[in-house]
């Protein structure tokens, strides 16, 4: 009897069947979860490509030349609608939706060119959530240095990664543009 025993119990350590169906019924939901946030990153990081190109469009239309001798606040109010609604067409034409940006938190604090004092977000007087902030200094101090115009706002993705802290949660990915203004 005692013979049986120790030939069932190395049977049963030599054995393997069915072993092949363990390990994949183990490692298969690690591997989908992977190629999923591959997946989802990837989306994320696309997103985000897209929504910087769109700062950068906008701030390239916003400091198309303006004029050094006209009136400085007419001026800007017509370089923050261009880059406002530069911004606006790139994200429509990398099929985002416009209405879901936001301005972004915290808002960057930028000076300003002529007096040196902070500027504020504004939009434009469109109805959207661009922080355009013109005209800012890019360089230096006062009328020595550069002067610019900055883009920034952001835009929500969600991810969708089950058995994941990150399924369904919603993050804000960030975009901003700084670019030089243009004298006539």
């Amino acid at each position: 009897m005692k013979g049986m025993g120790h030939d069932l119990i190395r049977r049963l350590v030599v054995e393997t069947r069915g072993a092949e169906i363990a390990e994949t019924a183990a490692v298969l939901p690690v591997m989908f979860t992977i190629l999923l946030g591959i997946f989802w990153f990837g989306q994320a990081f696309s997103i985000y490509g897209a929504i910087t190109r769109a700062a950068q469009e906008g701030a390239r239309a916003g400091s198309a030349p303006y004029c050094a001798t006209c009136n400085p606040a007419s001026t800007t109010l017509q370089s923050v609608t261009n880059a406002a609604n530069a911004t606006q067409a790139a994200l429509i034409s990398s099929q985002l939706d416009p209405t879901k940006v936001r301005y972004p938190i915290p808002a960057p604090a930028l000076l300003s060119c002529s007096s040196g004092g902070a500027v504020s977000c504004t939009s434009g007087g469109n109805s959207n959530n661009f922080c355009v902030q013109a005209p800012i200094q890019l360089t230096g101090t006062g009328s020595s240095g550069l002067c610019g115009i900055s883009v920034s706002f952001q835009y929500p993705f969600q991810f969708w990664l089950p058995f994941t802290s990150l399924n369904n949660q919603s993050i804000w990915i960030a975009a901003s543009a700084r670019v030089r203004m243009e004298n006539r």
